[in-house]
């Protein structure tokens, strides 16, 4: 990722992101409590209004009732009585019409109506009293003295679509009384409802039982039914509402609804509605202008972090050249400083890393010198010691040879053995091929015990298996295998076994290689002495079992005796002997937990003491 583009993360992390976090958490509370202000207006405003169209219809009831107290209805003579019905008509611009039923509610006379309507709507019509005359029953006010009233249920015009209800007073004490009827109109409420409505809180409707709209700040929306989802919230048309006034909200489109009963026992809701995003415009407009205050923050940012990451990436770009030029091995390359910052000291740093990359260079031209010399003379060494890796080499295959040589020697002689045998056993003791018989058997014998040797000792593993062996025994099977070659070479061979010195724990196979070793070292550095004598003998000191390997050769000068367990190292003339190294020698030992000493003097012979734990 580039500089510029981590910058721009780093400021989007640093500034944009924690702005726009609190300036979202705290539109999201403006709005909050901004909704909750709303709702509580709305409440506020559908009690208020529900209690005026309340006070606006029993105004109109109570004024019925009493004019119709002031008047003797039952001894009033038709003029009379069409007096007092239009004193009703008169008591408010709400009421439309006014008619007089007997006692059993049929109609009786005249109805008294405007001949037009105040709206310009037309005048009262035949199926209008119809409709007026039942709306109402009579029946509950026939226990009821005189003034008297109750309210029908609304219904429609046809003709205009104007929503009435209709009043019914009684006239006169007694069962047999006859009761005014009157028309009564919500048009004039629809005032009320408009300027309640001008505070902004949205519409406002004036709904019965039904859910129709009788009366509506909005005229358009007279006598139609409320929407589902606003019908839904509502409770059954009669079942009082559970509080004085309910709120709830409802989507598609999103919408703060407010219900409140109109009192005075009237079967009518008066229901507040309100657009969510007309009433939320205000916080709307602080988020397009919080979202447009961040994408300007965030553009400056941008040119502020383009400047500043141009100027440091050409700053920059001085030390990269400078490190490429160092790669290219011109260490002479330096970084123009400039200014107090931190690139300076950058820059610094890295001049001061070129003069000791360059000082570096010149003392490690001076040591590769050295070290050209000193590999030329470790090249010379490994020389000599791959020459004797190869007669090592050559040793192992000698061994392998003999492995073989021995086997297909084993064969015959077995058979020799077995044809001697059978003749001697029909030979008597004055035969005399008896004696020649019995050499043979012996050198066969010989023959076989020497290949069994020399089976042994071709025979080794790679890891040793410590058991219990006789020491002597191994003594004399390695002594088998060299005897005749040592006496050949005019050495005196001297031996002193120590009889009952029991096992010791090691390999056999190997401990045979290290006396094979021990002996062939013996004869090479006897091969120009005058005196030659090998002895080899076997004894027991403190509790641990040791056999010595004596000569009367050359010996080891003391300054190279300190070196001769080193492998590959020799005091041979020439190196063509067959026999282990020393190195060899140290390792077989100590894998049997035993020692390896050495007494000797220069031209005094050397006698190797070979110690190892008994079983």
């Amino acid at each position: 990722m580039r500089l510029y583009q981590q910058l721009v993360l780093f400021m989007l992390a640093a500034t944009v992101l924690p702005l726009a976090a609190v300036g979202f958490l705290l539109l999201s509370r403006a709005e909050a409590e901004l909704a909750a202000r709303i709702d509580a207006e709305q409440r506020s405003q559908a009690s208020a209004t529900a209690e005026a169209v309340g006070t606006s219809l029993m105004e109109v009831v109570d004024a019925l009732a009493r004019s119709a107290e002031l008047f003797d209805w039952q001894t009033a003579t038709d003029a009379e009585t069409a007096g007092g019905l239009r004193l009703l008509y008169g008591q408010s611009p709400a009421v439309s019409a006014v008619l007089k039923l007997d006692a059993q509610g049929r109609p009786v006379g005249t109805p008294v109506f405007r001949a037009q309507a105040l709206d310009g709507h037309p005048a009262f019509q035949a199926d209008g009293l119809e409709r007026l005359v039942h709306s109402v029953p009579v029946q509950p006010l026939r226990g009821g003295g005189k003034g008297q009233a109750a309210l029908g249920t609304a219904y429609v015009h046809g003709d205009d679509g104007r929503a009435a209800v209709a009043v019914v007073v009684k006239l006169a004490e007694g069962e047999g009384a006859p009761y005014a009827l009157a028309e009564v109109v919500f048009t004039p409420l629809e005032t009320v409802l408009q300027r309640r409505a001008a505070g902004g809180l949205g519409r406002i409707d004036l709904v019965d039982e039904d859910r129709r709209v009788l009366a509506s700040s909005e005229p358009a929306r007279r006598m139609t039914v409320l929407a589902p989802e606003l019908t839904a919230h509502l409770v059954t048309p009669t079942a009082p509402l559970p509080d004085a006034v309910r709120s709830f909200r409802v989507e598609s489109p999103a919408r703060r609804v407010s219900v409140a009963r109109v009192p005075q026992g009237l079967r009518f809701d008066v229901v507040v509605e309100v657009d969510e995003a007309t009433a939320l415009a205000p916080v709307s407009a602080m988020r397009r202008t919080v979202l447009l205050s961040i994408g300007a923050t965030f553009i400056v940012l941008l040119g502020i972090g383009a400047l500043f990451t141009r100027r440091l990436n050409r700053r920059l770009a001085d030390v990269v050249e400078g490190a490429e030029a160092y790669g290219r091995g011109e260490l002479d390359k330096r970084v123009t400083v400039r200014g107090q910052d931190e690139l300076s000291e950058l820059a610094t740093t890295f001049n001061r890393m070129g003069a000791e990359l360059e000082s570096a260079r010149a003392r490690l031209m001076r040591w590769n010198d050295d070290l050209r010399t000193r590999v030329d003379e470790a090249t010379t060494d490994l020389k000599a010691a791959q020459a004797q890796l190869l007669e090592a080499q050559k040793l192992a295959a000698v061994g392998q040879l003999g492995a073989g040589v021995a086997h297909e020697i084993n064969n015959p002689l077995a058979g020799i053995l077995g044809n001697v045998q059978l003749l001697m056993l029909d030979r008597g003791a004055s035969d005399p091929d008896l004696g020649t018989l019995q050499k043979i058997e012996q050198s066969a014998k010989r023959c076989k015990e020497i290949t069994q040797n020399l089976l042994r000792f071709s025979q080794q593993r790679e890891r040793a298996e410590l058991r219990p062996v006789d020491l002597n025994a191994v003594v004399r099977d390695a002594l088998s295998l060299t005897e005749h070659q040592t006496r050949s070479e005019g050495i005196t061979l001297v031996t002193e076994l120590k009889q009952g010195l029991g096992r010791v724990r090691a390999d056999p196979g190997h401990l045979s290689q290290v006396v094979l070793a021990l002996l062939s070292n013996a004869r090479t550095a006897m091969l120009k002495t005058p005196v030659k004598r090998l002895t080899l003998r076997t004894g027991e000191r403190d509790g641990r079992a040791f056999f010595e390997v004596e000569d009367t050769g050359k010996g080891i000068s003391p300054d190279i005796r300190p070196r001769i367990f080193e492998p590959f190292f020799t005091t041979k003339d020439v190196w063509s002997n067959v026999g282990l190294g020393l190195s060899v020698v140290w390792r077989v030992v100590t894998e049997a937990q035993g020692t390896i000493d050495v007494r000797s003097e220069a031209g005094q012979g050397a006698c190797f003491t070979v110690t190892v734990p008994k079983a």
